[in-house]
């Protein structure tokens, strides 16, 4: 039983984490990651703060053509997660359905989602809502973009990559590398 802490104080003790049998907070992010970029690595590091297990699952839409294959993206995220130090453990997967049926499939008691502006929060407070409808039990955590971030945006690297430019700002080394090897394929078609 829960009792109020005097002002200032904070009813905790050691024993209310350290319980070995208790079953690790995991939540689910899932986006495209064409690219993965330093926007999505801070979603990532603010909620390997908060939960135990992060389940990084890449949607895989039949129809839409990513730049960059499925095994390019969850290399590129696995080498990110590792250098992010984080205690948390991270997995990849990919998943071609509802977003609420992979986190459960996965054991996620939440959905991660980050926002860089108000245009995201409009669009991704309507998706939490019918996620919502469709898995009560499963909730949506929404992380805003460290402010030296909220500009990057995987559309945005892409087309500077297309152009010729310098990624390297906005994304991890081996999503770099990965858009560099996208764009020689893209020519050659």
């Amino acid at each position: 039983m829960w009792r109020l802490a005097k002002p200032g104080k904070i009813p905790y003790t050691a024993a209310m984490t350290a319980d070995p049998t208790a079953i690790p907070r995991t939540a689910l992010y899932a986006g495209t990651f064409d690219p993965l970029t330093f926007g999505h690595l801070d979603v990532m590091a603010q909620g390997g703060a908060l939960f135990d297990r992060i389940v990084v699952a890449i949607g895989v839409h039949h129809g839409k053509e990513p730049w960059l294959s499925f095994e390019e993206r969850a290399s590129a995220i696995r080498d990110a997660c590792a250098a992010l130090g984080s205690s948390c453990v991270f997995e990849v997967a990919g998943f071609d359905g509802l977003v609420v049926e992979a986190a459960r499939q996965h054991g996620a008691s939440a959905i991660l989602r980050g926002l860089r502006d108000g245009a995201d929060f409009d669009y991704e407070m309507q998706m939490a809502g019918m996620n919502g409808a469709l898995a009560p039990d499963i909730h949506t955590i929404f992380l805003p973009a460290s402010p030296a971030l909220r500009h990057v945006s995987g559309t945005f690297v892409r087309q500077i990559a297309a152009l010729g430019g310098d990624v390297s700002a906005f994304a991890p080394a081996a999503s770099v590398v990965a858009l560099e090897r996208a764009v020689k394929r893209r020519a050659k078609t």
